[in-house]
């Protein structure tokens, strides 16, 4: 059962609602590789992107997300909207709902963005990216990746590799897969983790080596520069010597160890070449079960407010 108006976080959902989702996105999952399956499910719905933030996959995700489902969906091209003439973004809210919008799907800079629009608008409202806060599609999709390959959860040993600090994928995880019964370990320099984060139930380490030893699961993430006002370490060389996960180091994970990442990688950084490319890596797959996954929150949300 999915009763929800919106989808804001994990932090929230129950393990019941989490698990829905990812039943459901088996059953979605079968119309993108198979187009005869598509359906006019949400014929009727109207979906609009509202990103204030840069997207390839996220974006283009929900977008053929709900063109599968036969919605109408439109991108609000925020560069050209009246955001530029100073609208706030509840006046935006509000006008789009205005029009008839079921669905916005909204990325924005600012933690808790996703909240106030929710709280304003009719509409039903999913969490693309605030600030650091949370990414829950992302994350959703990453426990359906993990689910496809390992069937359970239970006792499963996750680490995610990086820059943690400003990681909204680390969080929404770290919230998921714990309700899911994972073991998870949150690593990277001590410049961008703290230890505060034991407080979401994982561990938390700068030992680089004892993090992947026996994991089940790396996910690395991406350094994001953007977010940051000073170089937190000596350079991306250093980094990758000592953080970057290569076929050597991987030599301490188990064999099935499957390797993922939330994309764009930065290569030969966080993950080499031979890594991204290589047999445990499942990245491109996460591609393809986030159209998954939001071609189910789109279905859920939508037949929960009809």
């Amino acid at each position: 059962m999915f009763a929800r108006k919106d989808l804001l976080g994990l932090r929230d959902l129950s393990e019941d609602e989490i698990m829905t989702i990812l039943e459901t996105a088996k059953i979605m999952k079968e119309k993108i590789d198979n187009p005869s399956l598509r359906s006019d499910e949400l014929k009727k719905s109207s979906i609009v992107t509202m990103f204030y933030e840069n997207s390839t996959r996220t974006r283009m995700s929900f977008m053929l997300a709900g063109d599968y489902l036969g919605a109408m969906v439109k991108d609000l091209g925020v560069a050209t909207s009246s955001v530029n003439k100073g609208e706030s973004l509840i006046d935006t809210g509000k006008t789009l709902d205005q029009m008839g919008i079921n669905v916005m799907i909204i990325r924005h800079r600012m933690t808790g963005a996703a909240d106030v629009l929710a709280r304003n608008v009719n509409a039903s409202v999913i969490n693309a990216g605030d600030g650091s806060n949370e990414h829950p599609t992302q994350a959703l999709l990453d426990l359906f990746t993990i689910m496809d390959y390992k069937k359970h959860f239970d006792g499963l040993n996750v680490t995610i590799l990086g820059d943690i600090s400003h990681s909204r994928v680390a969080r929404s995880n770290a919230f998921g897969l714990t309700k899911l019964g994972a073991n998870v370990t949150l690593a990277g320099p001590s410049t961008l983790i703290s230890g505060s984060m034991r407080s979401l139930g994982v561990d938390v380490t700068s030992d680089i080596k004892g993090a992947i030893a026996n994991a089940d699961v790396i996910m690395g993430l991406r350094i994001q520069f953007e977010r940051q006002k000073n170089m937190p370490f000596p350079g991306l060389r250093e980094y990758s010597s000592l953080f970057g996960i290569n076929a050597e180091t991987l030599k301490s994970a188990k064999k099935d160890v499957l390797i993922m990442h939330p994309g764009p990688v930065n290569r030969g950084v966080e993950l080499a070449t031979e890594v991204v490319d290589g047999k445990n890596s499942v990245i491109n797959i996460q591609v393809k079960n986030g159209v998954a996954v939001r071609m189910a929150i789109l279905k859920l949300l939508t037949d929960a407010n009809r």
